[in-house]
Order: structure tokens, then C-alpha cells, then sequence
């Protein structure tokens, strides 16, 4: 007995069809299992009021340190299409943009595959203010090679003032040989920064040309891509008691390292990855006071942004259903 449609469904088999539909989905939960069952592993014995303790221990002050933390986190993150943009030559208002860009950060930071989920958001908002696909898609790569630029930049700063930071991850490395890398990881950044005061020629894929950011472009993309990341970790530290605190540079080498981990994953909002590197990066802090500092990052820089940026988009598909009709 067949369905009467076995060749569509093969065709769709064959064209990779469900794996291209599903296969982020799939991976996203399966790394969320797997962290899941490592974090268990790390904070089994851990009591629900030892981790209540050290939540309700964090002092309304470094609560309001964290808020402007996440704030400051977002309006950078803003500065992300906005340089783009300007990169692009597109003209956008910024309460456009700044709505816009938090939505989407909001949404894909959430949602997981940030790059996937990231252009749709982009698409949908952008076309409707005249951008193409493809200038839609060089915002988008634009946008993730700012962040990226931004936690090389960090990592190679982090490596060279705490180069015990690589201890942390891998056994047995030098702080001399760690120190090295971070220099190697900062040469790698001014050679960028090199490449646009030398004014490189475009680079031409088909009816696609990237042209190599002016300085002016490249010096925004150094201030802006490290304020994001510094205020994102920023929310963790300043939730983190003091006693036993190993300092903001080696909070901000630890979080760089698991929020990339996260991304990478494409587990929805890093579940469990996030938390696995940040507990075995701060192995002489109280797990509780960690997990209690992670619940506020997730809180700030995501769960509440999350429920803000539904309403965004709701807002935004009425206003579009009405001028429509």
C-alpha cells in the first residue's frame, strides 16, 4: 500500500528537502540533550535553595548595574545595522533600525541558528524600506563579521592582560604559550584594520562585490563590536559576588568562549552550553552563585527582550496588514 505520493516524497527526500527544513532544529536539541546531561553531571547535589540563597544575595545595586549592562548591550548591538547600513549606503532612520536590530537579537539569540533566524527578521523588516536580497544578505554577513571581528579583538586583548585564562580550557597550556596566542589573535586583527587604510581592491562573486570597509567604517566596527560584547558580560559580573571574583577580564575571556559556543551550537539560546562552559571556566566559585549569575544574564539579555520583541513584531505585521489593505 503506498500514500499515492511516493514520488513527491521521495523527490523531497532525495533533494534533501526535510534536512534542510528540519536539520537545524534537530542539531539545536540534540546539543541542548547533551549539554543538559554534562551540566547535570557538573551540579548534581546542587539544592534548589542553595541556588535561591545566592540569587536573593545579590544586592539591588549590582541589579541595576546589570539592567544598564543589558541596555547598554542592545543599543551596541543597534550599532551593528546601523554600520552596516551605512556601509551599504542605505539610508534608514535610526528608530527603525534600532527596533529592527533588537527584534532580531532578541528573536535568533532566543531561537537559536542567530544566522538563519537573523535574515528572516533582516528580510522582512528591511525589504520594506526599498533594500534588495542581496544587499539584505551583505547587511546580515556584515552584521556577523562585526561580532566576529569584535571576539577576536577581545579574545586576543583577554589572552594577553590574563593568559591563565587558557588554563582554564586547556590543561596544561603555558601562560607564555597562551599570551602568544593572544598577540597572534591581535596581529590578525590590525592586519583587517591594515587592509582598509590600504584600501584593498573589492572582491567580485558574480553580481555580488564586496568592497573593503573605508577606515572610518572599520574604526566604528572597533568600537562597536567590543562595547556589545563588554556590557554582555558585563551583566554576569556585576551579578557574581566579589568574594572569590577572579576580575572582569577573566569573567569577560570566560564569556566570550561560551557565548561564542553557544552561538555556534544553534541550541535555542545556548541551553545548557552556556551554563556547562561558564561552571567549568569558574571552578573556584560556588556553582550556585555562578547558575544565580546566569539566570540574570538570561533574564536581561534574553528572556525579557524575547517577550519585548513579540510584541514588536506583532506591532509591526498590523501596521503592514493595514497600510496593505
Amino acid at each position: 500500500m503506498t500514500c499515492g505520493r511516493c514520488d513527491a516524497c521521495g523527490k523531497a527526500w532525495g533533494d534533501g528537502a526535510i534536512i534542510r527544513k528540519y536539520g537545524w532544529t534537530v542539531l539545536g536539541l540534540a546539543v541542548v540533550a547533551v549539554s543538559a546531561w554534562f551540566l547535570y553531571k557538573e551540579l548534581r547535589g546542587l539544592s534548589f535553595d542553595e541556588l535561591g540563597n545566592s540569587f536573593a544575595a545579590i544586592p539591588v545595586s549590582h541589579w541595576c548595574l546589570s539592567v544598564l549592562a543589558a541596555l547598554a548591550a542592545y543599543v551596541a548591538l543597534a550599532g551593528y545595522d546601523a554600520i552596516a547600513l551605512d556601509y551599504l549606503h542605505a539610508r534608514v532612520s535610526w528608530w527603525f533600525i534600532t527596533l529592527t536590530s533588537f527584534t532580531t537579537y532578541a528573536l535568533s539569540h532566543n531561537l537559536g541558528a542567530s544566522v538563519v533566524s537573523g535574515s528572516v527578521i533582516r528580510y522582512r523588516a528591511y525589504s520594506s524600506k526599498g533594500l534588495s536580497a542581496i544587499q539584505i544578505g551583505q547587511l546580515v554577513a556584515f552584521c556577523s563579521f562585526t561580532f566576529a571581528f569584535g571576539t577576536i579583538l577581545l579574545s586576543g586583548v583577554t589572552l594577553v592582560i590574563e593568559p591563565s585564562l587558557g588554563e582554564r580550557f586547556i590543561e596544561g597550556l603555558s601562560q607564555e604559550a597562551a599570551r602568544g596566542v593572544g598577540l597572534a589573535v591581535l596581529l590578525l586583527a590590525a592586519a583587517y584594520v591594515y587592509g582598509s587604510w590600504r584600501g584593498f581592491r573589492p572582491l567580485v562573486l558574480g553580481p555580488i562585490r564586496i568592497a573593503y570597509p573605508n577606515l572610518r567604517t572599520v574604526m566604528m566596527q572597533l568600537i562597536i563590536g567590543p562595547a556589545e560584547l563588554i556590557a554582555a558580560a558585563a551583566i554576569i559580573y556585576f551579578a557574581l559576588p566579589t568574594v572569590g571574583n577572579p576580575g572582569f577580564f577573566t569573567i569577560l575571556g570566560i564569556f566570550l568562549m561560551s557565548f561564542s559556543a553557544a552561538l555556534l551550537s544553534t541550541a535555542p539560546g545556548g541551553l545548557g552550553v552556556l551554563e556547562l562552559v561558564f561552571v567549568n571556566g569558574l571552578p573556584e566559585m560556588d556553582k550556585p552563585d555562578v547558575l544565580a549569575a546566569l539566570i540574570v544574564f538570561r533574564l536581561l539579555y534574553l528572556i525579557i527582550p524575547f517577550a519585548l520583541s513579540l510584541i514588536v513584531v506583532l506591532v509591526f505585521e498590523k501596521r503592514s496588514l493595514s497600510a496593505s489593505r
